[in-house]
C-alpha cells in the first residue's frame, strides 16, 4: 500500500512530517526483570512514537536508566509514522511502533508488519485491549465519556442514558463535539462497526440538525463546558483530570453511559515490527511499559487508565471494570477512510 493511500486509509492524508529526537541511556547489563541480558552500550531500540514527548519522554528516559538499552525516538503523527513504516518496507530501522490509537496498530498488523508477542506479555492485559492475533498490545486505556457542566445539570437523573438521546429536543444547541478530532473519528468508526453505516449516518445528521456545537478538539470542549457554553460534551476521560489538577472546583464532571457506544474504550499501544534486529530488547521495552511503576506513571502523569491490575487509581475515577463498553475488536478501528466519507456525507466536516 502506498504512503498516501495508507494516510487516506487512516483519514490523515494531510498529516505533518515527524521529528527525529535521540535519547542516550546509561550502560547497564541486566534488564529489570532479569529475563534477558543486554550488553551495555550494544543495544539501541528505534521507536516510532505517535505519542508525543511530553507524554512519554519521562518514562523513556527512565527505561534507559533502568535497563541500559538506548532508544532513538522518532516522534510524529500516529498515521504518518505508520505510513512511513510501510513506505520503508524491509529497510525500516524501526523496532517498535507506539501508536496513540488501536486503529493504526491494527492496520500495520493487516499489512504483515508486526510480529507476535509472547504469551508472558499478552497475558498481562485483558484480551479486549490487545490484538486477537497477539501482534500488538494496549499500554493505557482511555474511555469515551459525556462530560457535563454541574451547574447547568445539577441533577444526574437529567443526564442522557445514551449518545442516541443527544438528538432529543432538550439537548438542542447544548452539546459539544469535535468532528475533525482523531478520537472522535475513532468513536464514529466504532459506531459504524457496531451499528452499521446507515444508523451512524442517521445519528450524525440528527446531531447536526440538533445544532451540536463544533469545537476543534477535546480540550476546547472541556473549556467550553467550564464556561457554560454547552451542557454536555463528547470527549475522552483524561482531559477533565488535567483541568481538575489546576482547579479542583472546576464545574465539570464525567457521565458514563452503560453498555453504550458512548462508553467505548480505546487504547494507546505498541507493536514490535517484523524488521527489528533486537527482538529481546524490544520485548523488554514492552514488559517495562506494563510493569506496575510504569503504569502508575501513566495514571499520575497522563491521567489514562492502567491496563494491568494492582495499580492505584484516583479515588474519583471509575475503574475500567465498572464501565460496560461495547464489544468491539479494536483492530477494526483502522477504517477511518470510510468514517471520513460518512462524516462528509453527513455534512459535519
Amino acid at each position: 500500500m502506498r504512503r498516501r493511500q495508507f494516510l487516506s486509509y487512516l483519514g490523515l492524508a494531510g498529516a505533518t512530517g515527524a521529528l527525529l529526537i535521540a535519547c542516550n541511556g546509561q550502560p547497564v547489563v541486566e534488564t529489570p526483570n532479569g529475563q534477558a541480558d543486554v550488553p551495555a552500550g550494544e543495544q539501541t531500540l528505534v521507536i516510532y512514537s505517535g505519542r508525543n514527548e511530553e507524554l512519554i519522554g519521562g518514562i523513556l528516559e527512565q527505561f534507559q536508566t533502568d535497563t541500559g538499552i538506548s532508544v532513538d525516538v522518532r516522534y510524529g503523527d500516529t498515521a504518518e509514522l505508520a505510513a512511513t513504516i510501510l513506505e520503508e518496507g524491509n529497510n525500516s530501522p524501526a523496532d517498535i511502533f507506539f501508536g496513540q490509537d488501536a486503529g493504526a496498530l491494527g492496520a500495520l498488523q493487516r499489512e504483515g508488519r508486526t510480529r507476535s508477542l509472547p504469551e508472558s506479555i499478552l497475558s498481562r492485559v485483558d484480551p479486549r485491549f490487545r490484538s486477537q492475533e497477539g501482534e500488538w498490545i494496549g499500554i493505557t486505556g482511555r474511555a469515551r465519556v459525556l462530560d457535563y457542566n454541574t451547574e447547568l445539570i445539577s441533577n444526574e437523573s437529567e443526564l442522557p442514558n445514551s449518545v442516541w438521546d443527544l438528538t432529543e429536543p432538550q439537548w438542542q444547541g447544548r452539546v459539544g463535539w469535535a468532528p475533525t478530532n482523531g478520537s472522535f473519528q475513532s468513536f464514529i468508526t466504532a459506531m459504524r462497526k457496531i451499528e452499521g453505516d446507515e444508523r451512524t449516518l442517521e445519528w450524525l445528521e440528527a446531531m447536526k440538525a440538533n445544532d451540536a456545537q463544533v469545537y476543534r478538539n477535546n480540550t476546547a470542549i472541556v473549556e467550553a463546558l467550564g464556561r457554560g457554553e454547552v451542557a454536555i460534551g463528547l470527549v475522552n476521560n483524561y482531559y477533565l483530570a488535567r483541568f481538575k489538577k489546576e482547579d479542583p472546583n472546576f464545574s465539570v464532571a464525567h457521565h458514563y453511559p452503560q453498555g453504550d457506544i458512548g462508553a467505548m474504550i480505546n487504547v494507546a499501544g505498541v507493536a514490535i515490527l517484523n524488521t527489528t534486529d533486537a527482538p529481546e530488547a524490544a520485548e523488554t521495552f514492552v514488559e517495562y511499559l506494563l510493569q506496575p511503576s510504569s503504569q502508575q506513571f501513566f495514571v499520575e502523569e497522563v491521567s489514562e487508565y492502567p491496563l494491568i491490575t494492582g495499580v492505584t487509581q484516583p479515588a474519583d475515577q471509575i475503574p475500567l471494570a465498572e464501565i460496560n463498553p461495547p464489544n468491539i475488536d479494536l483492530s477494526d478501528l483502522a477504517d477511518l477512510e470510510g468514517t471520513l466519507a460518512l462524516l462528509n456525507q453527513a455534512g459535519v466536516l
